[in-house]
């Protein structure tokens, strides 16, 4: 089965706001085999969104369009979903109460006559009932294809697709099997990985397809199956995995989407009972970050300190201004020194500095844009590398954070 995602808004054209809808839409039908070949952004035009749906109709098994459900007069979905269909809007009694009961319990008010007015929806169209929001979902088909129309506020959208639109697409339509197993890998870059693996990808049976997605300083495999038969493609996908993995497995740190590198290290310190910290400079926090994006990194992540400045470096972090005036503040030394810091100031077992120079421009100090100084400490010792991370500049920071945990997570793995 083949699906377009479309959204409507204005100003997802003019990057006011970012489409987050279609990768989540397209996700959760790839994991019921449906296959999503197009993703398009269009204007709030009545004439442009009947010219899409026109153009979709009969070249894709489903449509998903999110957006333009508001109460709000620029909000004209439902009105152009019933020109498309022939149809007129009618009262649907059951959202409208539902719609009431919500505003008046929620928030505390009266509903208004527009707020109301989301009751109103095509009378051919199934409902889609938004137990999280005011307006609801419609889901309606005309000839080949079915056409699902979807709020833009994300949370809502998010509730349809799962306990709606997803639902009612595995109980009416019999689907192939695509099954992915991601590879996550660091230290290499994609080319070199691809010349390692050349003969093994060129084996590959026909309804088996490799991707790379590499980012600075980690690159994904994804390995896809798609056919009818699910235990010859799950044999086919561990076969393989298996078979890559004594090719590269100096490189390989996880497997699967949700197996990140963040999720690796958080059960190896829970493993060892461990805690860390961070003292960063160049990468402005973002290695916190993403620790903490792990539930449960509270059990094993202490805190940070973002030390941006040279003088939260030596009152905060104890680095010394003697190290600092002798090697830089962009140094190996005062890496080093700032992972010590942070170590005792949070009593962990381990600790992660980065101090560097991201560019654009060279700074007062000694060190070239691009020159990132990383320390780890362990409870024995204190590790520091350093790299030329080059341009441009966020660029040089994603560097920085990757190489960080691609360090961490060795010396977490010695003694495993």
């Amino acid at each position: 089965m083949k699906a377009t995602i479309v959204t409507i808004g204005d100003e997802i054209l003019i990057g006011q706001i970012v489409d987050t809808n279609s990768g989540y839409i397209a996700k959760s039908l790839d994991k019921i085999g449906v296959q999503t070949i197009e993703m398009l952004s269009i204007s709030d035009d009545k004439k442009h969104i009947l010219d899409t749906l026109s153009s979709l109709q009969n070249n894709v098994d489903i449509v998903v369009i999110t957006g333009g459900l508001g109460p709000t007069k620029d909000d004209i979905t439902k009105h152009t979903f019933c020109e498309y269909f022939q149809d007129t809007l009618v009262r649907n009694l059951e959202i409208e109460k539902y719609v009431i009961e919500l505003i008046e319990t929620v928030m505390k008010r009266p509903a208004s006559q527009m707020n109301k007015d989301q009751a109103l929806l095509p009378s051919k169209c199934h409902v889609l009932f938004n137990k999280v929001g005011t307006a609801p979902g419609m889901w309606m088909k005309k000839e080949n294809t079915v056409f699902i129309s979807l709020p833009g506020v994300p949370y809502e959208m998010k509730y349809l697709v799962d306990n709606e639109v997803i639902p009612k697409i595995v109980k009416e339509y019999e689907r192939p099997y695509i099954i992915h197993k991601t590879i996550l890998t660091y230290g290499q870059g994609e080319s070199l990985i691809a010349e390692r693996i050349e003969s093994w990808e060129n084996n590959l049976p026909e309804y088996l397809k490799l991707a790379y997605l590499p980012n600075p300083g980690r690159v994904r495999l994804r390995l896809t199956a798609r056919g009818t038969n699910k235990e010859i493609l799950e044999k086919a996908i561990e076969e393989n995995v298996a078979s890559l993995t004594k090719i590269i497995n100096d490189i390989i740190v996880g497997f699967d989407e949700d197996e990140t590198i963040e999720v690796i290290i958080g059960r190896l310190l829970k493993q060892k009972n461990a805690t860390i910290a961070t003292a960063e400079s160049v990468s402005g926090g973002r290695i916190a970050q993403q620790i903490t994006s792990v539930a449960g990194a509270s059990s094993y992540f202490r805190g940070s300190v973002v030390s941006y400045a040279t003088d939260t470096k030596v009152s905060v972090l104890n680095v010394s201004q003697e190290t600092i005036n002798q090697y830089d503040v962009v140094s190996k030394e005062v890496a080093s020194e700032m992972a010590i810091g942070i170590q005792k100031l949070m009593k962990t077992d381990y600790a992660i500095a980065t101090t560097g120079n991201a560019g654009p421009t060279k700074e007062a100090g000694k060190a070239e844009v691009g020159i990132v100084f990383i320390a780890i400490a362990t409870p024995n010792s204190v590790l520091v590398e350093e790299h030329n991370f080059g341009q441009p500049r966020e660029k040089a920071i994603d560097r920085t954070v990757n190489k960080a945990f691609e360090m961490i997570l060795k010396e977490l793995l010695k003694n495993v």
